[in-house]
């Protein structure tokens, strides 16, 4: 059976690479808005408040280059290859200035560079037919899918990690653990709820350690025993084990289990109250939100997750298998370039922290400065370049970027389409390296290395893709189509 129509159907159509290409752009069209929107306004001068900057609406121009004679100029992807250049487009973001309450004039600030993947809607090679591609200079048959950093060809390989926002559960003989990873605008915090051989429930996340799940919920709202258990369930099998924890706590006041998670943090008792409540609305949960009001949610999740806990050690459910496709996800581009660029933006020694050292040290020497004097431009387009071209991301991973292999286009093709996993090679994880039934016809079952990095470093099946998943609200609506309480 001749199967080459197929795969040149596959290629016309599809394109080998096309979700690398759709992440990019949807990174561009929306995920970087997203991120400016996310700043909102800062307090250039936070004691005073009179100075600040609202950050508004976003524009990302083509790609071009500085001649040394100062002359700017488009240029196209093989040109960076030929002349070592790095293959960039310019990002202007457009801020507003407020000054005593008192709205100014928008200025339209260049804030940095961000690199451009070749094939996708900003690169000078979008939209052109064979006979324009052939006549720039570019390969008419190239899958783009890779960013040119001083002329050397980078892809973003695929990350495979647990799915967030999605409690798995486990079972390790009489131990049963959840593991919830809750990620919201580019931030992950790790939850884990254990329950021991005992019956105690626990759970850690942020700073907190092995804290009773009791002492939380009462935190949170569920001031009594009975509360609680109603929102556990009315199945009496459950609730008996669920007793035991009961019996542990005599906290009667939510005042009293704030008071024993901020003893657990082991902070400045003045400071104590304050502390707990951040992190009971930042850093518990936060996709469910990060707001005060927000915490019955949270409860009421929490209570679902301990009802399943207690079902599983009781034999009712089955545990979850972590290496079933389903509980995996992959970080394509879009994605990466998201944390990324959130990172440098608003990290601890971010662009924005910059912009208020800048402007308060100009303040004390009694100038003032435009708000582009106050921006490090340069600083931001050296931080997303050195990850690029060294493939150290946040998070502390590292091989995220790497140098594509143009031994031969199926090389080439077969680099653009690989998965890595994010454990590391020298340990076994012996069940990891196995191949799940649940790749069938996503993952190749052949193409992976010899050696300590078999079955961590994989590939997409010949056919397969990768669909983006929905937003939020197309969420909701298929979650009420389907009359789904909740």
């Amino acid at each position: 059976m001749d199967f080459m129509p197929l795969l040149r159907s596959f290629e016309k159509d599809r394109s080998w690479v096309r979700y690398q290409i759709d992440s990019f752009n949807n990174f561009v069209d929306f995920g970087i808005q997203k991120i400016v929107n996310d700043i909102g306004t800062i307090s250039l001068v936070p004691e005073t408040g009179e100075s600040k900057m609202k950050f508004d609406r976003i524009e990302i121009g083509k790609p071009v280059i500085k001649e040394a004679d100062g002359s700017v100029r488009s240029i196209f992807p093989n040109e960076a290859r030929i002349r070592s250049l790095t293959y960039l487009a310019p990002i202007w973001v457009n801020i507003i200035p407020i000054v005593n309450g008192v709205q100014e004039r928008s200025e339209r600030v260049h804030i940095g560079d961000l690199p451009v993947m070749v094939g996708s809607k900003l690169c000078s090679s979008f939209g052109l037919d064979k006979h324009g591609l052939i006549k720039n200079g570019e390969d008419p048959d190239d899958p783009g899918g890779y960013f040119i950093i001083n002329g050397t060809e980078r892809v973003l390989v695929l990350i495979e990690e647990i799915a967030s926002n999605k409690p798995i559960f486990e079972r390790d003989g009489e131990l049963i653990s959840v593991r919830v990873n809750s990620e919201r605008s580019g931030f992950k915090q790790r939850h884990i709820i254990e329950r021991k051989p005992d019956g105690e429930i626990t759970i850690s996340f942020a700073n907190i350690r092995r804290l009773p799940v009791i002492v939380l919920l009462k935190a949170l709202g569920l001031a009594t025993d009975k509360e609680i258990c109603d929102r556990v369930s009315d199945d009496p099998l459950i609730l008996n084990e669920l007793y035991v924890n009961l019996y542990e706590s005599e906290i009667t006041k939510p005042r009293e289990a704030i008071e024993i998670m901020g003893r657990k943090l082991r902070v400045a008792e003045d400071y104590r109250e304050e502390r707990v409540n951040q992190i009971l609305d930042r850093y518990l949960l936060p996709h469910l939100g990060q707001e005060k009001d927000r915490r019955r949610v949270k409860a009421l999740y929490l209570a679902r997750i301990i009802r399943k806990t207690i079902a599983l050690s009781l034999g009712m459910i089955p545990e979850d298998d972590i290496d079933h496709y389903s509980n995996k996800r992959l970080l394509m581009s879009g994605e990466l370039l998201g944390q990324l660029f959130r990172s440098i933006l608003l990290g601890r020694w971010g662009l924005i922290a910059k912009m208020t050292y800048n402007y308060q040290k100009l303040l004390k020497r009694g100038k003032t400065a435009s708000v582009q004097a106050i921006i490090e431009a340069n600083a931001v387009t050296k931080q997303i370049l050195s990850s690029l071209a060294t493939g150290n991301w946040i998070g502390g991973r590292t091989g995220v970027s790497q140098r594509l292999d143009r031994s031969c286009y199926v090389k080439t093709v077969s680099h653009l389409r690989a998965v890595v996993s994010p454990l590391t090679s020298t340990q076994e994880h012996f069940k990891a390296r196995e191949i799940h039934p649940t790749e069938f016809g996503r993952l190749c079952p052949a193409e992976t290395p010899e050696g300590s990095s078999i079955g961590l470093r994989k590939h997409l099946a010949l056919l397969s893709e990768i669909t983006p998943g929905l937003a939020e609200r197309e969420n909701e609506k298929v979650l009420k189509s389907l009359k789904v309480d909740g």
